[in-house]
This record gives C-alpha cells, sequence and structure tokens, in this order.
C-alpha cells in the first residue's frame, strides 16, 4: 500500500515573493491597447482645459488622473508589488501544506485550502508552479519545495484532465 504525500512548509511574503509571483502569474500585454483608458481621461481633462468654462482646477485634476493612470499601467509590476507590501500580509510567514487531497496554505490573517478536484491547470514555471482552480490563481515557489514534493506536484499535473480547446 503507498504512503500517502504530505509536506508541509513555511515561507515569508517578502517584497522577492511578490516580485516572482507577479511574473509567474502575470501575462504581460505591451501593446497601446492598454493606455486607452489614460489617454481617454487625459483627453478629457485638455478639452475641458481648451474648450469650456470650466474651473481649470477641475480639468487640471481630471489631466493629472490620466497621467497617473499611464504612469501606473507603464510600472505595473513595481505598482502591485508596492501595494501588497503596504498590505497587512507583507512580511506574514506563510505555511504550506501540500497533500493527497489539497493545497492548504495558511498564515495570522488567512487560512485557504485547495482540493485537488478544483484545480483546473498545474503548470510549472521557471520559478514555481502556477496553479489555476475554480476560484482563481495561486503561485507556489520552488524555492520553498523539496525535491520530493517537486515530483509530487509534477506528478499532479499529470493527472489532471487535458483541457478541451
Amino acid at each position: 500500500m503507498p504512503i500517502a504525500f504530505s509536506f508541509t512548509t513555511t515561507y515569508l511574503l517578502d517584497k522577492t515573493h511578490f516580485s516572482e509571483c507577479y511574473d509567474a502569474s502575470v501575462t504581460l500585454d505591451r501593446s497601446l491597447r492598454r493606455y486607452v483608458k489614460a489617454l481617454v481621461i487625459s483627453a478629457g481633462g485638455l478639452l475641458l482645459l481648451y474648450f469650456t468654462e470650466v474651473e481649470p482646477y477641475v480639468a487640471w485634476f481630471i489631466l493629472v488622473i490620466g497621467i497617473i493612470e499611464a504612469l501606473s499601467v507603464h510600472y505595473r509590476k513595481p505598482w502591485w508589488v508596492a501595494r501588497q507590501m503596504l498590505g497587512k500580509t507583507a512580511d506574514v510567514e506563510v505555511t504550506l501544506t501540500l497533500n493527497e487531497q489539497s493545497i492548504h496554505s495558511g498564515s495570522s490573517h488567512l487560512e485557504s485550502s485547495i482540493l485537488w478536484t478544483e484545480v483546473s491547470v498545474l503548470e510549472k514555471t521557471s520559478q514555481g508552479w502556477l496553479v489555476q482552480h475554480n476560484a482563481g490563481k495561486n503561485y507556489i515557489a520552488s524555492s520553498c519545495l523539496s525535491e520530493q514534493a517537486e515530483d509530487f506536484l509534477a506528478e499532479k499535473s499529470r493527472q489532471l484532465p487535458v483541457p478541451s480547446a
């Protein structure tokens, strides 16, 4: 009778982890289409400034909001990582448990379990594992996994049904 696998480790939600998580889970879109909202807001501010009798402060405010939006699109990763570092989960230790039933993570702020039956895609990335499930995406860094845990995740990924196109 095979022995049930169970692996437990802890890791810190620090800037390095958040940066790695972002790199693995976000698909980069380098098209100008990302800037449409910023351009529309900025154009609205300019139109208000030059072609209406609206108070100039309002027009300048809207123009600056458009510029800030463009900066947030351009600097999307640092913006996201900074927001995570300002959150209550920054620098919190997380306990990760992998077993035959689920992926469980827990900290002083959150307890989460993902059953293997809920996982639709388990994909190996250059630095970890991307887990897509009913409620979204999660990331597991390889740096906190043992060789046996890596092998366990690889076996689980082979057991998942192939998604139909």
